[in-house]
């Protein structure tokens, strides 16, 4: 008696290589949508870097605009220098208050310090001593990398704006009222801040 084989059934040449096809085209989606997630995540990351850089170095600038003092300063050459300065390069020197001293050093709590554009940085310059020689050079740091382009101006009591700071001309009394920054910087373009000084004067 013949007993009955089952039919075995199998995969064809065609239907491996259409299986084939389809898994390949799977894998080459599912790599190209990894390879952009990464990249999307590389660039997240750079920009909240920068952002993070951004916001220190602008903390650091408040902090010196909200302590001005109207304290001009002397030199070896006895010519007081204004508290507040602007030059027509968009460079600031400027007086300012709270200079922390846990140390107890014999100085003053008074500090001039500076802004300026060097090359794409946007530098801060500090002098150790408030009245100083003619030729003493300041302390520098680098606040912020990659700034394409840096203006301070000041605001008098009219809400005119100077760009060079004390004005050449004074046909009326003027007084400082506040200090503006527009500095240019990637990613995100023009970024201005206005700061009232606590004791503003000519």
């Amino acid at each position: 008696m013949r007993q009955h084989q089952p039919n075995q059934t199998g995969f064809t040449l065609l239907e491996i290589l259409v299986a084939l096809l389809i898994f390949g085209v799977v894998g080459l989606m599912s790599s190209q949508l990894l390879g952009r997630t990464v990249d999307a995540y590389e660039v997240l990351d750079d920009r909240g870097q920068r952002m993070a850089q951004i916001h220190r170095a602008m903390t650091v600038i408040e902090r010196d605009m909200l302590q001005y003092r109207d304290r001009p300063i002397r030199t070896e050459s006895d010519q007081p220098t204004p508290a507040l300065m602007i030059g027509d390069e968009g460079a600031l020197s400027m007086t300012r208050g709270g200079w922390r001293n846990p140390l107890q050093r014999p100085r003053s709590e008074v500090q001039r310090i500076g802004y300026r554009l060097q090359g794409e940085n946007l530098v801060r310059a500090y002098w150790p001593v408030l009245d100083r020689r003619d030729d003493e050079e300041p302390i520098t740091q680098i606040v912020l990398a990659g700034v394409d382009d840096l203006e301070f101006f000041a605001i008098d009591q009219s809400g005119q704006e100077h760009k060079l700071w004390p004005p050449k001309a004074k046909e009326l009394p003027i007084e400082l009222m506040g200090i503006v920054l527009r500095i240019s910087m990637p990613p995100i373009g023009i970024v201005e801040r206005v700061w009232e000084v606590p004791n503003g004067s000519s």
